[in-house]
């Protein structure tokens, strides 16, 4: 059953299987005392969707997700727009603030597949209300009626706008037509290439993100951080910085010294005023070379290979890599007595308020947290340690604070992909491999060493995050405890994308005092991609084409089928010349697949050029093709960098690195001239799309580079 309220507004709450006694799933103020507007119903569903359309016609949805870049906000509008027949001009989705409870995650590539069937049954029960009311308003049946533009229509050409019927449309709790979705062959909206509902904002700069916003006349605020990760503040002598114009309070943090000031010009000139001795972090003895030999002392060994084979093995280095989103971390927090109200964008609120109400000493239902649009994210903002930060300078200085982190704040004292090790060994008999061993060591954040409780982080295994083989990453985000689960055993894939015979594997782990987070496709970016060179170099052991050796091994039609599509279309093959390749991969995850094709220009080996990337990808229901090509072309150029360019590293317990000068990632100019992205028709539902291609894209990239060069790269990124 589905329950609504009577009001000037129509608002239908989703999903099926509701009780009318609370709305834990409706936003509410902070003390929890319901709004006016608010809706008395509970879905058992995670998603908890409300939809409602105003007098003046509007649609609004309060997406319990975070834009942030992926489009998220349009293929929603999409799904509503297609069964509620509106206009998609007329759907807003504006962002839900922290619930109490439900599902508001934004990540593991889950946000269209979670949200594809809650938010079509949602519009398809509301355009039923507005059916209903219509044929009572006009005395006629309903099944004659029709939907379009935002508006019913008669038979004899009477028409009435969604928003004139709401008020009589809410109180129907039994409509008299179908409230099913739409069959996959009615869609008209879904499915068809759509400009981003957001475009105009974004590019007039009328978009706003969190460091736009005016809210509670926060005052710029920046941090002095140490100069190692981890470093602790002993004295600081703030008498020149206090005394400057535009200063209104310096205070000491466990990160450092916050200065909050007039404007950021006044607040960095202030900090740079700061006098303080620092304590080196608990990495100042360590560099890369140290922390690569442990990698590669901590890597399980391989068992014996069947009698009778060959071997193929390979070992490979990937480095640290930095989240590096291009509007940097920014919150801003308002902390009175007894309350806490902060803007920042997240992709896990639920948890952030949490995380914040603990450590100011408040109860949640005393914490609001307003999900602001994000700049990027790549996995940055599951983590919420600027948000905290802010909350306890706010409490600190007593006044509301805009805190931006800095683009050096955040590369060398935020979460990065940890750095990993892995040692590869196929064995092939007769022409055909009949084992395949994969072990690993990453890099491990040390809990307790960092006290992460108090450093706002997310764990994997609640919100998720899983590695390509089905278990948790050793090391790919923080807890907000010191319980860490145990690492998971790689293997080739869930199943074993390859029909390689027996697959083994194992991990172990270096633990280390160093702030790791969730980066865009997790382990898989490291997993798959030394794996896809691995079947290029058993391919040239066999004597046989890296495409060829793919198609006769690969166990999923589906993968074959968008190799197929990159090797024709990419032709797969053909001359090139002498410095110039080609290259492959393929990977499946999230219920889809995806393959790339790439050409690289590596006449000069230490300045190669990826000149065209093909990409063919099968997501189930792509409800925004022209969404999902910009999510490929986003995961080719993370390819292309982190296999060509950029990394961090780590010296004498510090990162090198600050900013997108030394953080080499892709520019424009090493953008591959030529780009082109195929989506498989398909109408299963949808699966996950926007980590996809991060492991096709960089496998490819590391096969066209060796294949050019005559070289078997073995440590990432190549300049390194």
């Amino acid at each position: 059953m589905v329950y609504s309220l009577a009001a000037t507004t129509l608002t239908v709450a989703a999903p099926l299987g509701c009780d009318s006694a609370s709305a834990e799933g409706a936003e509410r103020t902070v003390g929890g005392d319901r709004r006016s507007s608010d809706v008395l119903v509970t879905g058992t569903d995670a998603e908890m969707l409300v939809l409602e359309v105003t007098p003046a016609n509007k649609v609004v949805v309060r997406l319990p997700r975070v834009e942030v870049g992926q489009g998220v906000t349009t293929a929603v509008a999409m799904l509503i727009a297609e069964e509620l027949d509106a206009r998609l001009a007329d759907v807003d989705i504006p962002l839900a603030d922290a619930r109490n409870e439900g599902n508001q995650f934004t990540g593991g590539s889950s946000s269209v597949s979670s949200l594809y069937g809650p938010a079509r049954k949602l519009a398809a029960t509301a355009r039923a209300k507005l059916v209903t009311a219509a044929a009572r308003r006009w005395h006629v049946p309903a099944r004659t009626l029709r939907t379009r533009g935002t508006r019913v229509f008669a038979p004899d050409g009477r028409s009435a706008t969604f928003g004139s019927l709401t008020r009589s449309a809410a109180r129907i709790t039994r409509p008299t037509v179908p409230t099913d979705p739409k069959p996959a062959s009615k869609h008209r909206v879904i499915g068809r290439p759509t400009t981003r509902i957001d475009a105009r904002e974004l590019i007039t700069g009328k978009a706003k993100y969190t460091g736009d916003l005016t809210a509670a006349g926060a005052e710029p605020t920046v941090v002095a951080r140490p100069p190692t990760i981890g470093g602790k503040v002993l004295s600081v002598d703030s008498a020149a910085a206090r005394a400057m114009p535009g200063v209104h309070a310096v205070v000491q943090i466990d990160g450092g010294v916050a200065v909050v000031a007039e404007t950021f010009h006044h607040a960095f000139q202030a900090r740079d005023a700061l006098r303080i001795k620092w304590a080196p972090g608990p990495l100042a003895n360590l560099s890369d070379s140290g922390i690569r030999s442990r990698l590669r002392a901590a890597v399980p060994k391989l068992g014996d290979p069947p009698r009778g084979s060959a071997q193929t093995e390979a070992e490979f280095e990937f480095a640290f890599v930095s989240h590096a989103p291009m509007e940097v971390l920014t919150a801003v927090a308002d902390v009175r007595a007894g309350r806490a109200e902060i803007w920042f964008s997240s992709q896990t609120p639920t948890s952030a308020r949490e995380d914040i109400a603990a450590r100011l000493g408040l109860p949640v239902s005393k914490v609001q947290v307003h999900v602001v649009r994000g700049g990027g994210s790549f996995g940055r903002r599951l983590n919420h340690d600027a948000a905290i930060e802010a909350a306890l300078i706010s409490k600190k200085a007593r006044r509301p604070v805009k805190l931006m982190w800095s683009r050096e704040d955040d590369i060398r004292h935020g979460r990065m992909r940890p750095a990993s090790h892995h040692r590869i060994r196929a064995s092939h008999a007769r022409g055909r491999v009949v084992a395949f061993a994969h072990a690993t060591a990453s890099v491990s954040e040390s809990f307790e060493e960092r006290g992460l409780s108090t450093q706002g982080g997310v764990n994997p295994t609640q919100v998720g995050l899983r590695s390509p083989q089905g278990g948790v990453g050793p090391a790919q985000g923080a807890a907000r405890s010191a319980v860490r689960a145990p690492a998971a055993a790689p293997l080739p894939s869930d199943s074993g994308l390859y029909n390689f015979g027996r697959l083994s594997g194992n991990s172990g782990s270096v633990d280390l005092a160093i702030p790791l987070g969730a980066w865009r496709s997790v382990d898989s970016g490291t997993v798959r991609t030394a794996e896809e060179i691995v079947v290029d170099e058993v391919a040239r052991s066999l004597g046989k084409d890296p495409v060829a050796l793919r198609r006769t091994t690969l166990r999923s039609k589906t993968v074959r089928a968008v190799l197929d599509k990159v090797a024709t279309v990419g032709k797969w093959g053909r001359t090139m010349p002498r410095g110039h390749a080609q290259g492959v991969a393929v990977h499946e995850e999230y219920d889809s697949c995806v393959a790339c094709l790439v050409e690289i220009d590596a006449v000069d080996p230490k300045n190669p050029r990826v000149t065209k990337v093909v990409m063919a990808a099968d997501v189930g229901t792509a409800v925004n093709p022209r969404g999902l090509e910009a999510q490929l072309m986003g995961t080719a150029v993370d390819g292309i960098s982190t296999i060509l360019r950029a990394g961090l590293h780590i010296d004498r317990g510090a990162v090198r690195e600050s900013s997108f000068a030394d953080f080499h990632y892709a520019r424009q100019r090493h953008a591959p001239q030529h780009f082109e992205a195929h989506i498989m028709p398909s109408r299963r539902a949808p699966g996950g799309a926007g980590e996809l291609g991060v492991p096709a894209a960089s496998g490819a990239v590391a096969n066209a580079y060796a294949r050019a060069t005559g070289t078997k790269p073995r440590r990432f990124p190549l300049n390194f």
